[in-house]
Parts: structure tokens; C-alpha cells; sequence
């Protein structure tokens, strides 16, 4: 079967938010042109790692001889998005694998995002995958999506001073580390 492409090349809107409360929330990233938006489950660390990866590459770029893509260095006011999600969040999949990249035929920043695979056995035949996220951002609407993340992300359980595992609002047990 033909793998299914939900195909983003020029989003109104691209951005990770959560659905939950700190401790409990679920990352989404969730994309819309038009009327179509596609959300897909993303784990915390995906979504950080994914924001920090888009401004090192607008980083590099930017520094090229005289940033002839024009590469903000901040998040241009006019694309910052604080409005939650689009509702209902619908998941398509959860996040398995992704790729980020660069068009420089478009000056995009281009992120794939495949289904995660759960295999129950080790030599299962690699497929194609069912369906793939694809999304092309420009350059100002990556360097918002990587702020809006890295806030998002930055937004849950406040760290234990002590031992650095998140705080739960019920109760916290630190586990320090012997000290000899």
C-alpha cells in the first residue's frame, strides 16, 4: 500500500502544544493550511530536541556570507503564536522517527515525521511506512515554531534543586546521591 503523505508546503500554522496537565501532558505537533490540521503525539524530548535542531540550523545559516536567506536572529513579532491548539486534536499517529533538513531552493526549514514502529520481532521486514508528516516552514515561521517549543517544553514540573527529577504537585522523594 502506498504510503500516505500529509503534505504541508507552505502551514499557516505549525506548532507543538500539550494536551494535560504538567506531569501528565501529551506534546503534539499540529500543523494547518487551510481547513486540513493534522496533530501527531510527540514525546517531551522529541519536541526539545526538534527546537533546539531548527536553531542550529538558522544559527549556521544566518552566519553564511552576508545571510543571503535573511535568517532571523529572533522570532519576528508578527509570527508569534500563543493561541492553544486547534481543537479537537485529533491524533493521526505518534512520532517514531524524524528528519529535519534544508531547502535552499525554497529557503525552508523541512521536517519529516514518521509513525513509530512497535515490532514484536527483530528480523520483521523493514516497510514503508503507512503515512508521513511533511511539513516545509520558512524561515521566520521556523525560528517562532522553535521559540514556541522550547516554551512549551519549558513549561511543565519545576526541577528539585536537590536531586533534578521533576516535582510532582502531590509529593516529591529526593533521591540524592551518596556522598562520600
Amino acid at each position: 500500500m502506498p504510503t500516505i503523505v500529509h503534505d504541508f508546503a507552505w502551514p499557516d500554522r505549525v506548532v507543538v502544544g500539550t494536551v494535560g496537565s504538567p506531569g501528565s501532558r501529551t506534546f503534539y505537533l499540529q500543523v494547518r493550511t487551510g481547513r486540513q490540521v493534522v496533530s501527531v503525539a510527540l514525546e517531551k524530548e522529541q519536541s526539545a530536541l526538534l527546537a533546539e535542531k531548527i536553531d542550529e540550523i538558522l544559527d549556521e545559516l544566518m552566519t553564511s556570507d552576508g545571510n543571503p536567506f535573511s535568517i532571523p536572529a529572533h522570532t519576528p513579532v508578527e509570527l508569534v503564536d500563543n493561541e492553544p491548539l486547534e481543537q479537537p486534536v485529533d491524533e493521526q499517529f505518534r512520532a517514531g522517527a524524524m528528519s529535519l533538513g534544508w531547502d535552499p531552493s525554497t529557503a525552508q526549514i523541512v521536517i519529516e515525521v514518521y509513525p513509530r514502529v512497535d515490532s514484536e520481532e527483530d528480523d520483521e521486514e523493514i516497510t514503508e511506512p503507512a503515512e508521513v508528516l511533511l511539513v516545509r516552514a520558512p524561515v521566520g515561521t521556523a525560528r517562532a515554531f522553535a521559540k514556541r517549543t522550547r516554551e512549551v517544553v519549558g513549561a511543565g514540573r519545576p526541577l528539585c534543586p536537590f536531586c533534578g527529577t521533576p516535582v510532582d504537585p502531590d509529593q516529591h522523594t529526593c533521591v540524592l546521591p551518596d556522598v562520600p
